[in-house]
Formats: C-alpha cells, sequence, structure tokens
C-alpha cells in the first residue's frame, strides 16, 4: 500500500500570511553558486486535474539529475501494523459495523484493516474514493525513473511513518472515530474545497481550508500537537535535506503544498539559505 502523510486528513497544515509573490506552487529555486533546481507542491491523489503535467514541469524534471519526494516505498509492512492485539478490541459494535462498511468499500480485507494501526485507517477512509497507484507524486516519481534520474527521499519509512508512532493508540482511535462519522458527501465536499485551493496555485489557501477541516474534526489539543509534529518539526528536516541537495546538484523536490508555505515552510527556507526563487506556472 502506497500511504504518505502528505494526504492525512486533508495535508495537516497551518501557515501564516505569506507575500503576493508566494502564490505558486512551482519554483524554479537557484544556489548562490548558480545552481538551478525545483520545487514542486504536491496533492497526493490521482484526480486527473492534478495528475495531467504541464510541458513546463515536464522539462524541469528532465532538467534535473535527481527526484527528491517525501518519502519512496515502503518496503515494511509492520510500520503500518499494530504491534499488538487487534483494532476490534477497541472498537464498539457500531464502530466495527463502520470500518468493515469503509474496508469493503476502499477495497481492503478485513482482517487486514483489523490489523493496522488506527491512524492508518483514518488516513485511508477519510478518501472520498479508494487511492490508486497513481497518485500525483507517485505519476512524477515514475517519470523520473522513465527518463533514468536518481530517485530519493526527503526521509526514511520509518522516519516518515513514525511520526504517527508518536501518538498513543488512544489518541489515534480519535482521529479514526472523528473520521467514521463522516459522511460520503463531507468528505467529497472537502476533497472538492481542498482541490479548488490547490488548483488556485495559492498554498496560503490549501492552508486555511485544512486547518477549516481538520482542526473542525479533532480537539483542540490533538490538532495543535499534530500540527507541530507533522509540519513544524518535518519541516526543518526537509528543509535541510532539500538545500543540501540543490547545493550539490540539479534537484527537482516534490513535497505536500502544505510544506511550501509560511515562514517555517520550504519556500521561506531556501530563500533564507541564499537561493533565488522564481514563481513558474505549473
Amino acid at each position: 500500500m502506497r500511504v504518505t502523510l502528505l494526504f492525512i486528513f486533508g495535508l495537516f497544515l497551518w501557515v501564516s500570511g505569506v507575500q503576493a509573490a508566494d502564490k505558486s506552487l512551482f519554483w524554479q529555486v537557484e544556489s548562490p553558486e548558480g545552481m538551478v533546481s525545483y520545487l514542486f507542491g504536491t496533492m497526493h491523489t490521482d484526480d486527473n486535474r492534478v495528475t495531467d503535467f504541464s510541458p513546463q514541469v515536464i522539462q524541469a524534471l528532465q532538467n534535473s539529475d535527481t527526484f527528491m519526494m517525501e518519502v519512496t516505498e515502503n518496503r515494511d509492512p509492520g510500520l503500518f501494523m499494530l504491534p499488538n492485539g487487534n483494532l476490534a478490541q477497541y472498537l464498539t459494535n457500531q464502530e466495527f459495523e463502520k470500518v468493515r462498511d469503509l474496508a469493503d468499500f476502499h477495497v481492503m480485507h478485513l482482517g487486514a484493516a483489523m490489523q493496522m494501526k488506527p491512524w492508518l485507517l483514518a488516513v485511508v477512509f477519510d478518501l472520498p474514493k479508494p487511492q490508486t497507484p497513481f497518485a500525483q507524486d507517485y505519476l512524477l516519481k515514475t517519470k523520473a525513473e522513465e527518463m533514468d534520474k536518481e530517485v530519493a527521499g526527503l526521509e526514511a519509512p520509518q522516519e516518515h511513518f513514525g511520526v504517527m508512532d508518536s501518538f498513543s493508540i488512544d489518541d489515534q482511535l480519535v482521529m479514526l472515530r472523528a473520521v467514521l462519522k463522516r459522511s460520503q458527501t463531507q468528505k467529497e465536499t472537502d476533497f472538492e474545497k481542498l482541490m479548488a485551493a490547490y488548483l488556485s496555485g495559492d498554498a496560503d489557501k490549501v492552508a486555511g481550508m485544512d486547518d477549516k477541516i481538520t482542526g473542525g474534526m479533532l480537539p483542540g489539543n490533538l490538532w495543535q500537537r499534530m500540527r507541530v509534529k507533522l509540519l513544524d518539526e518535518r519541516n526543518l528536516v526537509m528543509a535541510e535535506r532539500s538545500i543540501a541537495k540543490a547545493r550539490e546538484g540539479k534537484v527537482f523536490v516534490a513535497v505536500g503544498a502544505a510544506h511550501l508555505a509560511g515562514k517555517h515552510g520550504l519556500i521561506d527556507a531556501f530563500r533564507q539559505a541564499g537561493f533565488k526563487m522564481t514563481p513558474l506556472k505549473r
């Protein structure tokens, strides 16, 4: 199963205001030494409104030596599974039946679903339709491989998915139960709002929509802790690693749009590191 933190409850994001010049999700980044790389904000969906890449994006990928995404494919299923017990022991009969229905909708074997960590089921079940391997970021990865580019992850799978393990089972059950209460209509409506924000090319709009949707689903304290863990702390790591790679050679960095905006985002981090930032049409 290909799952990234990129689509956990939307994109998990809070940002401060950004300047009008920052209204882009696709950037050319030039190092002080003159090395040209690219920064691309993604949305983890196979919707053809975001997977029909422009010639500019394809050319930027062609001009790069390395493609970097948040995390490469996980080959350790244990990262997704409960270490002990079974999810059924935590659920009411009504919740169990809801999980059964959603597992069927998302083409998952119920037995496998019962072994999964609650946060993962929350991620999968909050999608408005079953996930396929053809999400935007993975299509870019496939194109990079076809071009014989080096492919690397900004985080190792254990780092990437281990973030959610920092939350207790009780916290994860709060996330799952919040999703179980949502109707299919709510999920589809919220997805369209996120899609509209993404297609606007404005990370600040994506931020506001994410905060409204996800922040409204969870208790305030839990939501605050999740924002720090999933964004603020990870942004520091991803910025450090992507900037280091962009100093070494030509790289195409593809990360969730959530990670681009705000004073802790990658756009600001590249600027602070002395890179010249040029917005491009996506």
